[in-house]
């Protein structure tokens, strides 16, 4: 398997356009990712967290190619936690899936005695700072 990873990705308002479906549909069609777990969550305006199931989630037509996606990776545990961090009379798509692009790069490079000793992730934010500081007349230019 390549790295797992998952996405918490809100729509304020819950406000779902499905505008992002057909390029993650694209990732899958393509192999690059494989959909593990997907999931919907909405917090109440009095903070109430409760699962929503697919078809109320959006344009069920759209929706419909992720029928069935459970891996059973998310507990209710995981959905709360997701819920937490929204804000009132908002929705989450809970994501995880597979990065399938990278495991026959792992396996080549397992089976040349390679290991992995550290990973992590830089996020987006940090990174356009740094890359924003690093350009001439910048802000670390001053």
């Amino acid at each position: 398997m390549g790295p797992v990873d998952y996405l918490v990705l809100e729509f304020p308002g819950n406000r779902m356009t499905g505008e992002g479906l057909p390029l993650l549909v694209d990732l899958v069609d393509r192999g690059i990712v494989r959909i593990l777990d997907l999931a919907f969550v909405t917090k109440e305006s009095d903070g109430t967290v409760r699962a929503v199931e697919l078809r109320e989630a959006g344009d069920e037509a759209e929706l419909t190619v992720f029928e069935g996606v459970s891996s059973g990776l998310l507990g209710q545990d995981d959905l709360d936690e997701a819920g937490a961090v929204l804000d009132p009379g908002s929705s989450a798509a809970v994501l995880v899936y597979e990065n399938t692009w990278a495991a026959p790069l792992a396996k080549a490079l397992r089976r040349s005695g390679a290991r992995m000793v550290a990973g992590g992730r830089i996020p987006v934010q940090a990174l356009l700072a740094s890359l924003d500081a690093t350009e001439p007349g910048g802000p670390a230019a001053a």
